[in-house]
């Protein structure tokens, strides 16, 4: 049976396009049939790629591979939508926190995938639609990180009605509303003050962007629930809705955009059996000991590293360095 894997890059970035050659070499050894997404990235790999020149279908592929950070990983998942084949990200940016592989691990990486080492996380979408005055049917749409209703004009708050389950909760004006998954709670609701969800948590969070009101906390929703924010007739400013901050909608005064958890996940394929703590200590830099441990052990690598620099220059620790001006 033959086994494809699809490579989702940034062709513009020389690192991506280096990462993209050892991928490819990597994975045609291991037996791979590999396609590219991008057409014109297949070609400059000259007649050696020349059968990837013509696309194949996601679903007939194993593993859609990423190669980039978190931006490349939203964008193959506009592939992966609907079809159930999960991405694999290997991180070539600073984060990377959908990327289940650091870039010196990616020959480690075809190897676990070669051996079938490797298991599936379902994460949980959400499910958009807008509501413009006027319009007969609501614009459908979805996002994996999370759906945004910000304010389209600057210097001016957007004015919202919140509500859950079709009853109004809070109204306020704000710069915005961020309703995220789990997995994006470590993304722009993060940034915004939100709590970190764990990736199994089912359920919705709301984050107001700068609210001016008293309850403007952020607020976590059962997983059948439907949130909605409703751009007031009389708003300062109309509004836009971004998808995962990618797919735009304008939302003239007088819109509503309701969000619900999707019934279809997305899949992620895991090489990794950590727990997410260890995650978010690593992406983090969390501190894990106090602080007069760190400062130990800060102590102790300043003081290997001065005895390296006596051995090299031929002294003992301790022993001034005499220059030759002093002899």
């Amino acid at each position: 049976m033959t086994r494809r894997v699809l490579i989702v890059t940034h062709g513009g970035r020389p690192e991506a396009v280096v990462a993209l050659h050892e991928a490819v070499t990597e994975l045609e050894r291991a037996g791979f049939t590999v396609t590219l997404h991008d057409d014109d990235l297949a070609e400059k790999f000259g007649d050696h790629m020349a059968h990837t020149r013509a696309r194949e279908g996601v679903a007939e592929s194993e593993v859609v591979m990423v190669l980039g950070g978190d931006g490349t990983i939203l964008r193959a998942a506009e592939l992966t939508h609907g079809t159930g084949v999960p991405l694999l990200g290997v991180n070539l940016g600073h984060v990377g926190f959908l990327a289940e592989s650091e870039r010196e691990d990616l020959r480690a990486a075809v190897g676990r995938l070669a051996a079938y080492d490797y298991t599936v996380e379902e994460r949980t979408i959400v499910e958009v639609r807008a509501f413009l005055p006027g319009e007969p049917e609501p614009l459908v749409g979805w996002a994996l990180n999370e759906a945004t209703v910000e304010k389209a004009q600057r210097e001016r708050m957007i004015e919202v009605v919140l509500g859950v389950d079709g009853r109004p909760l809070s109204s306020f004006g704000c710069d915005g509303v961020v309703t995220a998954t789990a997995t994006g709670s470590t993304a722009h609701a993060f940034s915004a003050g939100g709590p970190v969800m764990w990736p199994d948590v089912d359920a919705v969070l709301v984050v107001p962007l700068a609210a001016h009101a008293l309850f403007a906390r952020p607020l976590v929703v059962g997983p059948r629930s439907t949130i909605t924010v409703d751009v007031l007739p009389d708003s300062a400013s109309s509004g836009v809705l971004t998808c995962d901050g990618r797919r735009r909608i304008d939302l003239p005064n007088g819109s509503r955009v309701e969000v619900r958890r999707s019934d279809t996940p997305l899949r992620l394929a895991r090489l990794s059996t950590a727990p997410f703590t260890d995650r978010l200590v690593s992406k983090f830099s969390l501190p894990v000991v106090g602080w007069r441990e760190r400062a130990a052990s800060v102590a102790a690598t300043a003081g290997t590293t001065a005895e390296r620099a006596a051995a090299t220059a031929g002294r003992e620790p301790g022993e001034p360095d005499v220059t030759d001006e002093e002899e």
